[in-house]
């Protein structure tokens, strides 16, 4: 009988530096956005089927967040977090 193994989900970090701001691998594809005293602000998710970053930014205080939209480049997406 054969085993197969599952692969290892790669975490890549962050496309871009963004100064003011840390992206902490969360998931293939998802980075978790904070400041730099550790202060999450939300998620950026790279979207594989059309190449878009989709955002979203956490409440503060809570687990809710709300999508801010998507964007064609890792950048511009960071960007709406400073």
């Amino acid at each position: 009988m054969t085993t197969i193994a599952p692969q290892p989900r790669i975490r890549e970090p962050f496309p871009v530096e963004v100064p003011g701001l840390a992206f902490t691998p969360a998931a293939p594809g998802l980075w978790r956005v904070a400041r730099p005293d550790g202060s999450v602000l939300g998620h950026v998710e790279h979207r594989s089927d059309d190449g878009r970053f989709a955002v979203r930014r956490l409440a503060s205080g809570t687990l809710r967040s709300t999508e801010l939209g998507e964007f064609w480049s890792a950048r511009e997406a960071a960007e709406l977090f400073r």
